[in-house]
């Protein structure tokens, strides 16, 4: 605990500089609409009033990502693994790829609401997209950028699929996987928080939307802030797991 207040004594003198600015600007500013920007005294009693319907909104929310961020990811791998010990195939495919990979998942909304039956199952297919694409390009850059001579030696020692498969290829584009995982779990909660904002009626997204439509900006800010260390903490925690899974690389993690 000495240790951490050591390493981030300067990070946890910013954030109460921060939140001492707020509450002297809130109280003392007379052009800040209170309404809009209220104390952080007034937050932090929403925050008590409405937590077990922010915990309740995450159980929601996770219901939805999930399924659609792990599905992605599992796509992502094996396609990228095929695609990318495949020349000729990528070849051919790789410009439909590169063309598909940067349209925004959100414009997929009007064929999501469209085609499946519920809003579950819209905001799961639009968190898969979205997810789907940074994983896919990953593991197939980290085939690409396995040494040649590594797969040559391994071929020399008689390995072939699966035991090539498991104990060469995706070892070694491991971090190229785990990365593209990374951008696509923050991917997933973009997406996720705007389905949410706009179709649900539970969840991290909706919790917003909900108390902004009755002007509850204290609630609003509460929720906000709820959702950032939830996102926070998911990101760190792996952050942690990527390290962890590629202590062989020396990773160093903030």
């Amino acid at each position: 605990m000495l240790t951490f207040f050591k390493r981030y004594n300067l990070t946890i003198f910013i954030g109460i500089l921060i939140i001492v600015i707020w509450a002297l600007v809130t109280k003392y500013a007379s052009w800040i609409n209170p309404v809009i920007f209220p104390e952080p005294l007034t937050v932090v009693e929403s925050f008590v009033t409405k937590w077990g319907e922010l915990i309740g909104g995450v159980g929601s929310s996770m219901k939805l990502l999930i399924p659609g961020f792990f599905g992605a990811l599992l796509a992502g791998i094996v396609a990228g693994l095929f695609f990318g010990l495949n020349k000729r195939l990528r070849e051919i495919l790789m410009p439909y790829f590169h063309a598909l990979s940067p349209i925004p998942p959100t414009l997929f909304i009007p064929y999501a609401i469209a085609l499946l039956p519920t809003f579950q199952t819209a905001s799961i297919s639009l968190i898969f997209i979205g997810a789907f694409w940074p994983v896919f390009l990953g593991t197939i850059h980290g085939v690409l950028l396995i040494e040649k001579h590594y797969l040559d030696n391994a071929k020399s020692l008689g390995l072939k699929d699966p035991t090539f498969l498991f104990n060469v290829v995706l070892p070694a584009s491991a971090p190229h996987i785990l990365s593209g995982a990374g951008t696509a779990l923050g991917m997933s909660f973009l997406i996720l928080t705007i389905a949410e904002m706009f179709g649900a009626s539970s969840g991290m997204g909706f919790f917003i939307q909900y108390y902004s439509d009755f002007s509850q900006y204290h609630y609003v800010l509460a929720g906000i802030i709820f959702n950032s260390i939830i996102i926070v903490s998911v990101m760190v925690a792996f952050e942690k797991i990527k390290k962890r899974l590629l202590f062989w690389t020396n990773l160093k993690a903030d």
